[in-house]
């Protein structure tokens, strides 16, 4: 039986697979056209697999042309000689592969060139390739098209990166006639103009950018499929949706999703998995140390301009403009964390991914928890329970509200945070003790479009949506109520809770409870700069 991958490349034999047809069809056709062609992406979303099914389609089913495939990723340390040399050797291993797989036999002429290639440096490679395809002719009216395709790019030594890029830019220009290699992938994480080479000298600007997508929930429907059809058991069709939502799509999530529902939570096989199973591997899943969450957390800490960028992202109305030539979003985009939603304005990919962030930012300890519950209120937070199992929600973030007035300026002085997140990172801190005390789940969904993310507690199959927002002006808060309600309408819900944290010097803190459109709204302004006591009071 196939199972679900996430260590490495997958392959149709022994795991399910997304087949991503167009795209393939897509790549193909751009290698045919002989273009030079650069997909940069993020790590585990399936590029060695699909470059890897592009390489079997060339030898297989295009005999006219001859796929090379190089991987720089042990390259990096390498000197110059030292990675021509390793260059040569991995070329001349990767041609009698495809040889092999052709049940073709090296000529004599072929021999000598593979035994003695004369790869010294970038020119010497340049003639290589040269040579190389009328030594490969077998029977065939013209000379196959060599296609290289390099992984791992990012691995070439920097002292190499500018000449190799030259002579590939010098070959392109030869024209298609007698251009060796015929077409070029280039793939790798970081862009060509994240490399360090001098960018004045612009040596690759002849690039066919090429994007390999999330998956679609199309894409998840029939991976998810293999499945059903080889074991039997079924998805209920809110848990396909609810994963890509959550998982944005990201390939290694949903294929880690999957592995915990089909191996580790030992569902019967005759029982369909629902949204109670969803819930149990989400919470896994945001516990366990995986490849993915564990590069997640360590390129946001890379740079502290990344937390303020993702939060407002994440909570602000003020929204930001997806451009790759700011660097910060740049490198988020780089990471697999943003990219532009519909509106050309950045987005966080991936709910969970958002859920990480707030997680690896917020102090672990913020000094404050002990007044979370007031002296005259429950000895902790399962008073916040109905006898019925309902959550008292109103009364648990009237108690919120309260906390923040009774930490008072305290607030400000939570170390490591940043002052315009304290009031959300306090929040998902507060709410986030008290579902792992009543065993719920907490949630994000970042809503696209409307540039916050709102926060679902699940308790007993009940849903409580929580929107959270910065104060801008009155205008801004009432138009965040219509929102709310649209949201709550969409998710056929009839109850929303409203948070707005106001940062304004004498902010009022309010209170108010409203019906729109069928939808009770539950709003709350939280004043966040609370005073300061005098030097007096503090003394004394």
């Amino acid at each position: 039986m196939r199972h679900f991958g996430t260590y490495g490349p997958v392959n149709k034999i022994d795991n399910y697979v997304v087949a991503r047809s167009e795209d393939l069809a897509d790549f193909i056709r751009r290698i045919k056209l002989g273009r030079y062609i650069v997909l940069f992406a993020p790590r585990q979303t399936g590029k060695t697999t699909f470059f890897q099914n592009a390489l079997n389609v060339l030898i297989e089913e295009a005999p006219n042309f001859f796929p090379i495939q190089l991987n720089f990723e042990a390259y990096q340390n390498l000197t110059q000689d030292a990675f021509y040399v390793n260059l040569a050797e991995e070329l001349i291993e990767a041609i009698n592969q495809v040889l092999q797989k052709r049940g073709h036999q090296s000529s004599q002429h072929l021999t000598n060139l593979l035994e003695n290639p004369g790869i010294t440096d970038h020119l010497a490679m340049r003639r290589f390739f040269v040579k190389l395809p009328r030594l490969l002719q077998y029977g065939h009216s013209n000379c196959p098209q060599i296609v290289l395709i390099i992984d791992e790019f990012d691995g070439i030594p920097r002292a190499v990166v500018s000449d190799f890029l030259h002579i590939l830019r010098r070959i392109y220009l030869t024209g298609r006639e007698t251009r060796s290699p015929y077409s070029l992938a280039i793939v790798g994480v970081k862009n060509i103009t994240q490399l360090d080479y001098d960018l004045s000298i612009s040596p690759f600007n002849i690039q066919d950018d090429f994007t390999l997508p999330n998956f679609t929930l199309e894409q998840v429907d029939e991976l998810l499929a293999q499945y059903t059809e080889e074991v039997g058991q079924q998805f209920a069709p809110e848990v396909i949706e609810v994963l890509h939502k959550q998982t944005g799509g990201q390939p290694f999530l949903i294929n880690r999703f999957a592995q915990i529902f089909t191996e580790e939570l030992d569902i019967p096989k005759t029982e369909m998995i629902q949204m109670a199973h969803f819930l149990s591997a989400y919470e896994k899943l945001l516990v366990e140390r995986n490849t993915n969450i564990s590069h997640l957390i360590t390129n946001i800490r890379r740079d502290p301009r990344f937390e303020k960028t993702l939060m407002r992202i994440a909570f602000h109305d003020s929204r930001l403009n997806f451009t790759l030539r700011n660097e910060v979003i740049s490198e988020l985009a780089t990471y697999g964390i943003i990219g532009p939603d519909e509106h050309g304005m950045c987005q966080i990919l991936s709910p969970i991914y958002l859920h990480c962030i707030i997680q690896a930012f917020k102090p672990l300890i913020n000094g404050l928890e002990d007044e979370y519950l007031p002296e005259d209120g429950p000895i902790d937070f399962t008073g916040y329970i109905k006898p019925t199992g309902e959550i008292q929600m109103n009364t648990l973030l009237e108690n919120f509200k309260d906390f923040i007035a009774r930490a008072g300026f305290r607030i400000l002085q939570v170390p490591d945070t940043p002052q315009e997140f304290v009031g959300q990172y306090l929040l998902f801190a507060y709410l986030d003790e008290f579902v792992k005390i009543v065993q719920a789940t907490m949630r994000l969904e970042v809503q696209t479009g409307r540039g916050r993310a709102d926060i679902v507690i699940t308790h007993n199959l009940q849903h409580y949506i929580i929107e959270t927002k910065i104060w801008r002006s009155e205008q801004a808060y009432q138009a965040g109520k219509q929102q709310l309600t649209a949201y709550l309408k969409l998710e056929r819900e009839t109850q929303g809770y409203y948070i707005v944290f106001d940062h304004r010097q004498h902010a009022n803190p309010k209170v108010e409870t409203e019906v729109i459109d069928g939808c009770t709204i539950y709003s709350y302004v939280i004043p966040v700069l609370q005073d300061t006591p005098s030097i007096s009071a503090v003394s004394g």
